[in-house]
């Protein structure tokens, strides 16, 4: 097998076709005439995150809330170190978008008065089942945006510190794409699948993010010398057990409280009910014996319960089924708890790339929205939206004054010739699952997975570092027998350079900041004086290099200096 050169052109290229990619293309095409392609893996109708649903909107600023409000919760609950400037620019926009996606035909549930139905201080309810095929069909109404379905994008083209488009290659025809751009805007989301998954074997796609999203945006971005920004906050979801749906909708949607095995209400005592020591409390009862951990739900009414089968056939139908298959009910039994591996992931944490107030990275022409861009936790989809609203507004303003640049056909040929080499491979040691099992049992055991109960140390993450090497060195010699087995190796590469620099940034942090998140064995303690800053990366010539930043503030203006 040996891919054909298709090669295409675009004003503005979208990468992923998920929820910020959809309202990026809208925000473009809605105020001018410019090209834009959005390159998608797998299908724009039900892709990304969004692809099984969602039953809230859990980024809005509600009646008693402000967009200064929303900064406060958000710098509070990741312990002062996130980008203000860039939380504060999607607070003010929430509302507009969902305003605008409700427009487009999405259900959010209102009450008497016709206001919406809130759940929590900044999230609201919806009937979300559709909103990505919602999200597809305004796209595929702009004749000025092209969708590729099926085309896996795997690196930036770059030319003097210049994005001038990307390569791909179809998962279904033996082509080999080579799109070129004015402008380049990243929406790919994060990384799932680095660490060995709380449900392995035939079950580990039910995991918390989206089995899909391997950080192929991020992973770009790195081999491409993009500055990268706070891996080191992962994110540990706090989940239903086995099913892996959310616990939200649950504490929120019925006020349930955490309890252990023996009854006892105990998150208060390690502290304040934040995200993070919703999850910390939990393993610590765990280690102390005092579990399994659960929602309390037992002695809610046939009512509450009956919402609750509903939300999540909404979001997550595996909890659902499982009530029915075992013929019982969250007013009959608490559901148990755990915790998920650990994601690297822009949309909940600050991971990603390090971008500007209008969400340009360090590399020109190329902007970052959603889960890939660092700085702003808590963006949730809304966040996403407003995101890539700033970034397509920006991008417009950019290409006015840029001119299309094109490869020669030796450039094209020697990127293809990299392609092809994984079809001609004779000397493969491993295969391709052989790998991905290595590097998560690798990330899992040195790198503080979820049977480390997340702690890490600087010993067990060197040995990390090192087999993560290796592991790289190995999938430059697998070997792809059709265009699936070609999508597995470029995916299984993302994640090892991901997993590069996420080993880098959390032995650059010699503090615990975010327990679970990022629990540094070594030191424990939380430390201030020496930790209210950035920790920043940029990979060159194999090597990752870390960079310290200051904090930014919410009324700066944020532009690279660099």
């Amino acid at each position: 097998m040996k891919l054909k050169n298709k090669v295409l052109t675009s004003d503005v290229l979208i990468i992923g076709g998920g929820a910020a990619g959809c309202y990026a293309a809208l925000t473009i095409s809605e105020n001018t005439d410019a090209k834009v392609i959005i390159a998608e893996k797998a299908n724009i109708k039900r892709s990304g995150c969004l692809a099984a649903g969602v039953n809230a909107l859990n980024a809005y600023i509600t009646e008693k809330e402000t967009p200064e409000s929303f900064v406060d919760y958000v710098k509070r609950e990741f312990e002062g170190v996130v980008r203000e400037d860039l939380v504060y620019s999607i607070a003010k926009r929430l509302n507009k978008v969902t305003a605008k996606i409700e427009e487009c035909g999405l259900p959010i549930l209102k009450d008497e008065n016709g206001k919406y139905v809130t759940r929590g201080k900044r999230s609201v309810k919806i009937n979300g089942e559709n909103i990505k095929p919602l999200l597809a069909q305004e796209v595929h109404k702009h004749d000025n945006v092209q969708v590729l379905n099926g085309v896996n994008i795997i690196d930036y083209i770059v030319k003097d510190g210049k994005v001038i488009g990307a390569y791909g290659f179809s998962i279904k025809e033996e082509e080999f794409y080579v799109i070129h751009s004015k402008a380049v805007i990243c929406t790919t989301g994060g990384a799932a699948g680095i660490y060995k998954p709380n449900n392995p074997t035939f079950s580990r796609h039910k995991m918390w993010y989206s089995p899909f999203n391997v950080g192929s945006g991020y992973a770009m971005g790195i081999r491409a010398g993009a500055e990268m920004t706070t891996f080191e906050m992962r994110f540990i979801a706090l989940r239903c057990k086995d099913t892996i749906a959310p616990t939200g909708t649950i504490g929120q949607g019925v006020k349930a409280e955490q309890v252990n095995g023996r009854g006892e209400y105990y998150v208060q005592k390690y502290g304040k009910p934040t995200t993070i020591n919703r999850l910390y409390s939990t393993v610590m009862e765990n280690l102390n014996g005092n579990g399994p951990c659960f929602l309390k739900t037992e002695g809610i009414s046939k009512e509450q319960a009956s919402d609750l089968f509903k939300a999540y056939l909404n979001m997550a139908p595996s909890q659902t089924l499982k009530w029915v298959e075992n013929n019982t009910s969250p007013s009959s039994e608490n559901v148990e708890i755990e915790g998920t591996e650990p994601y690297i992931v822009g949309g909940h944490t600050g991971s990603g790339y390090w971008v500007d107030t209008n969400r340009k990275t360090t590399i020109k022409g190329l902007y970052a929205a959603g889960d890939v861009a660092g700085g702003s936790p808590k963006k949730y989809v809304t966040g996403c939206f407003a995101e890539a609203e700033i970034a397509a507004v920006d991008a417009v303003q950019y290409i006015r004054d840029v001119k299309l640049e094109l490869l020669n056909e030796a450039e094209i040929e020697q990127k293809l010739e990299e392609i092809n080499s994984f079809f001609e491979n004779d000397d493969q040691l491993y295969t391709i699952e052989q790998v991905e099992q290595a590097m998560q049992k690798i990330m899992d055991e040195y790198g503080g997975g979820i049977s480390q109960n997340y702690v890490y140390t600087r010993n067990k993450l060197s040995i990390a570092q090192r087999r993560i090497d290796e592991l790289i060195e190995i999938s430059k010699k697998l070997k792809a027998g059709d265009l699936h087995e070609l999508l597995f190796i470029y995916e299984i590469i993302d994640r090892l350079y991901v997993s590069k620099v996420l080993i880098a940034h959390l032995i650059a942090r010699t503090e615990t900041r975010w327990r679970c998140y990022q629990q540094n064995g070594d030191y424990p303690e939380k430390d201030d004086s020496n930790w209210l800053k950035y920790v920043n990366s940029i990979y060159k010539d194999g090597e990752v290099k870390i960079l310290l930043k200051e904090l930014v503030g919410r009324d700066e203006v944020y532009e690279h200096k660099n």
